[in-house]
């Protein structure tokens, strides 16, 4: 288990409006949307539109968590912002008098990850991979590291399909301990590294998010976490063309996610030509079969013409 503080207590129920104190904006609660070490994210409508609301008692690491989620705002890839845009700060005092911090963001439309796959198929999985790894390299570049990346952090939007990350409160300065994890994609708990932020910390994350579409329920630890990983990526057989990419990230030998992204990439376009080739043999294979036949169909008529 991690060893973070227990989450909020603040738990608010379906059409309770909050009052921004200082800019008066009002929203309304329409369920929630998860919760953790740092408040809870609920859905809300605000003049006929969804947004994301984040609200929380601790306002000191709520301040901090707006400043990350600025930062992230101010990078772009693709045209998009990686996080969700930051609408609202503010203020509010609950109907028992208590004060408490909120923000609100953009309310990311689309899927987890797992169900898209699960609807799409796996061939997806590099292709979102190569997108979240290029998102990750720009967070790298800035001088973070995600941190807690998982699939509850991860967002499929569908029009084009593209990976966006959510919940930034795990995002740590390079060089410092990672403040917020989950013991499935924590490569400490693996005891395959430190808990030391860097950009192998995500990329051994990255691994453990793509395991955690295929082992629904997880997996734990034993006394041979190197064989166990190894052992549970290969008996995913989309997987197996990319495993030796994805076991170099379980054993921290990427220093940037730009290296894994050129590795996928590589393989991934010996894979399309290789597909290629046998389609093309294919076809080669198929029109000789066509040709012989239609010469012994041709042979059997004339003989037959001129009995």
């Amino acid at each position: 288990m991690n060893t973070l503080p227990k989450k909020d207590k603040i738990r608010l129920k379906r059409g309770t409006v909050i009052e921004g104190k200082w800019h008066r904006n009002h929203y309304k609660v329409v369920r929630l949307l998860g919760s953790g070490t740092v408040g809870a994210v609920y859905l809300c409508s605000q003049n006929g539109r969804f947004v994301a609301l984040k609200i929380s008692e601790q306002s000191v690491n709520m301040t901090a968590e707006v400043q990350l989620l600025k930062t992230l705002n101010q990078m772009k890839v693709q045209d998009s912002r990686l996080g969700p845009s930051l609408l609202d700060v503010d203020d509010w005092e609950m109907p028992g008098g208590q004060k408490v911090s909120f923000y609100v963001m953009e309310y990311i439309s689309g899927e987890s990850l797992p169900t898209f796959i699960q609807k799409h198929g796996a061939s997806w999985v590099v292709v979102l991979l190569l997108g979240l790894l290029e998102q990750l390299d720009l967070i790298h570049r800035s001088g973070y590291v995600f941190g807690d990346l998982k699939s509850e952090n991860i967002i499929v939007e569908r029009h084009p399909p593209k990976i966006r990350l959510i919940d930034v409160g795990g995002m740590t300065k390079i060089g410092r301990s990672v403040k917020e994890y989950t013991n499935f994609y924590d490569r400490a708990y693996w005891r395959l590294g430190t808990r030391r932020a860097e950009p192998s910390y995500d990329l051994f994350s990255v691994v453990m998010v793509v395991l955690s579409i295929f082992y629904p329920n997880k997996f734990t630890r034993t006394t041979h976490n190197h064989t166990l990983i190894k052992r549970k990526l290969y008996q995913v057989k989309p997987l197996v063309p990319y495993a030796p990419v994805l076991m170099k990230a379980i054993e921290g030998k990427y220093k940037s996610a730009g290296q894994m992204q050129n590795d996928l990439r590589r393989l991934l376009t010996r894979r399309k030509m290789k597909d290629a080739d046998e389609k093309r043999g294919m076809l080669y294979t198929e029109l000789w079969i066509l040709f012989m036949m239609s010469s012994v169909y041709f042979g059997i008529y004339y003989y037959l013409s001129n009995i």
